[in-house]
């Protein structure tokens, strides 16, 4: 079955079970190494996209009660 269905896009990865903690470890460092491999990164936005964002953290301020601080990640820094 294995070899009929992982491919190099969507390969499988036999991870033995016997021992929790290992299995775990294994599970992780498959996944790791996926991450690094596909290299993710943020997407670019676009001027339009930064404006709309910038105006909807605006609306999101003006709701913060009374006292609390309007964004309280910047207070934190």
């Amino acid at each position: 079955m294995f070899t009929h269905t992982s491919t190099e896009w969507a390969p499988w990865h036999v991870i033995p079970a016997d021992r929790k903690w290992f299995a775990r470890v294994a599970a992780a460092a498959v996944i790791a190494n996926a991450l690094i491999e596909i290299d993710p990164q943020y997407p670019k936005l676009g001027d339009d996209a930064i404006r709309d964002l910038q105006d909807a953290k605006r609306e999101l301020e003006a709701e913060a009660p009374v006292g609390a601080a309007p964004d309280p990640f910047a207070v934190a820094a």
